[in-house]
């Protein structure tokens, strides 16, 4: 069995239920998998927000939900001391309480930053993946994948942005979801090419949008004309319409590419130009004219 969390960034809404859950949870209490965590200056789960595109018309957010991804191959368990840091059968990653304290490597080792360092204990401190609770036979909990218990920050998720479950497993819900063709895996950059118990879905790359007038003149926008886009450099090829406003958008482009762009309507005259995807992009206001 090997326990994780897959997060479907498409899903959350920036609530920070999931943020206030793990407060709840771990401020002020104690177990013997971490020290209580402080109120303020640590972050055992957070959300990465950011605004996307450079224009009025198509401003849109971003929000990714991040914490310890519990590495398969941990860097902050190689940089530890006396085995401070330890990787349980069920592949949670456990920083130890007492044997931790005063090695302030282990902050440093984390590529995602998602270790903090209490400077009253001494000590490093990240989410343990509740998994305190989940050996505790008491606890109670829901939206379980089978009979399993589920961290609370899992727990506290009104849209189910956060799934646990066995990754072993491939039958489990966690790994169906992971599985459906509709979902991207999309691994935090930083830690591109390794195996972790956290995974990210449909973190979003780049879109490109516009809108499409016909001639000035007549000042209305238009309706289902045909917007190709391509890259020659992967080869890559997308194709939309434009909606009931005259826009059209297309996401999950590559990153730092240069995009061709066709715009056509029967009648009129097509319109080429090209955009680079350095970041997301309102492209313009397109104006058509009489073939």
């Amino acid at each position: 069995m090997r326990l994780g969390i897959a997060i479907d960034s498409s899903k959350c809404m920036a609530c920070y239920c999931c943020v206030t859950a793990c407060k709840d949870e771990h401020c002020a209490f104690a177990s013997a998998l971490s020290a209580p965590q402080p109120m303020m200056g640590q972050f055992w789960i957070n959300l990465s927000e950011w605004e996307r595109g450079d224009n009025s018309r198509r401003i849109k957010t971003a929000t990714v939900p991040t914490l310890c991804s519990h590495c398969q191959d941990p860097e902050c368990m190689k940089a530890a001391r006396d085995g401070a840091v330890y990787k349980r059968p069920d592949g949670i990653v456990i920083i130890d309480p007492v044997k931790a304290k005063g090695q302030k490597q282990i902050v440093d080792a984390c590529p995602i930053g998602a270790i903090f360092w209490n400077e009253e204990l001494q000590l490093p401190q990240k989410c343990t993946m509740c998994a305190e609770l989940l050996d505790d036979p008491d606890y109670l909990s829901y939206l379980s994948d089978s009979k399993l218990k589920v961290p609370r920050c899992v727990e506290a998720c009104p849209n189910q942005a956060l799934k646990f479950g066995d990754l072993d497993d491939p039958e489990s819900g966690i790994s169906k979801l992971i599985a459906d063709k509709n979902n991207r895996v999309t691994q935090l950059e930083k830690l591109e090419g390794k195996e972790t118990n956290v995974i990210h879905l449909n973190i979003p790359t780049v879109f490109l949008a516009g809108t499409v007038y016909l001639p000035k003149e007549k000042e209305e926008v238009c309706v289902g004309a045909t917007v190709e886009l391509s890259c020659k450099e992967t080869g890559e090829k997308w194709k939309t319409q434009t909606n009931y406003f005259g826009d059209w958008e297309v996401e999950w482009l590559p990153k730092n590419k240069s995009i061709d762009i066709k715009i056509s309507f029967t009648g009129y005259k097509p319109v080429t130009y090209t955009a680079v995807t350095d970041a997301d992009h309102y492209v313009d206001m397109t104006y058509l004219e009489k073939k």
